[in-house]
């Protein structure tokens, strides 16, 4: 698994996909919709599939002596690096929004999602349907990368826009808590979110593996 991952990482990657790791420190920012950070994450790995693609290689790894699984579970394991990566960062910016700066003006009057561990559960929302509909999508035909992407892009705005305006329904409006206010809630609302992310990226795993063992390269 490990030099699964190293291969990943040192042969197939793009370094947009390191780079836009950086995106996960937009939490910092006020007045802005925070779980776009999460978008561009997906963004840089999108720019690593199309490396990968453009330079043949998923053709090569198939030629290695390793099941076909193991190709896809390389590709699985960068996914969730990076992924997880940028939730680091999201989480520092969002404790630090939570505590440091919890009566920062600019976050006060902060009209949109507060950074808080709802919006973490959020970003993992998004990161679980990447995994789902592009990364499974593209190994359908494990060549095609378009409709699987645009599609993610449809899901992910919309998903962007029902966590921003979830505070704004009567009743909800504990989700966009400041610091420690309703921890008990923002607390749940994180393990939801690792439930709904580890769940649906171990289903993807395993449709995508599925469908790499169907296809003829």
């Amino acid at each position: 698994m490990r030099n699964i991952l190293l291969k990943e990482i040192k042969l197939s990657a793009s370094p947009l996909a390191f780079l836009f790791i950086a995106f996960g420190l937009m939490f910092l920012l006020p007045g802005y919709p925070v779980l776009c950070g999460a978008f561009f994450v997906t963004l840089g790995l999108f720019q690593s599939f199309q490396f990968a693609r453009e330079s043949n290689d998923t053709v090569f790894s198939a030629l290695l002596p390793i099941a076909k699984k193991d190709v896809v579970k390389g590709r699985f394991l960068f996914t969730c690096f990076i992924e997880l990566c940028a939730l680091l960062l999201m989480a520092v910016s969002a404790v630090l929004r939570m505590t440091v700066f919890v009566n920062a003006a600019p976050y006060v009057t902060n009209a949109l999602m507060n950074a808080n561990l709802f919006a973490l559960a959020g970003a993992l929302v998004i990161f679980a349907l990447f995994n789902l509909i592009f990364v499974c999508g593209f190994y359908k035909t494990a060549y095609k990368l378009g409709k699987p992407f645009v599609t993610f892009i449809i899901a992910a705005f919309v998903t962007v826009g029902a966590f921003e305006a979830a505070h704004h329904v009567p009743g909800l409006g504990a989700l966009n808590a400041f610091g420690a206010e309703h921890i008990g809630l923002q607390l749940i609302c994180l393990a939801a979110g690792m439930a709904v992310y580890a769940g649906v990226t171990a289903a993807a795993y395993a449709k995508a593996c599925a469908r790499f063992e169907k296809i003829d390269l």
